[in-house]
């Protein structure tokens, strides 16, 4: 049965058509804003919703690379 409640690194990489680790950073990004507003996080895995809203446009997650908000 398909997960649909939470997207992979594996989809997330392949849908922003960028390595692994930085489908990682992106994953840990988005976990980190929804424990901010007190939710809890599974670590390799983020709600579909969440991701789909936080990237659509890419603004947003490219203006967070270029603030260092992706770095280690």
């Amino acid at each position: 049965m398909e997960n649909k409640v939470f997207i992979t690194v594996d989809e997330v990489a392949q849908q922003v058509n960028v390595s692994k680790s930085f489908a990682y950073k992106i994953i840990r990004t988005l976990n980190n804003e929804l424990k901010a507003k007190g939710y809890i996080t599974i670590a390799g895995r983020v709600s579909r919703k969440f991701f789909e809203e936080r990237i659509y446009g890419m603004s947003n997650v490219l203006g967070g690379v270029e603030n260092g908000n992706l770095r280690k």
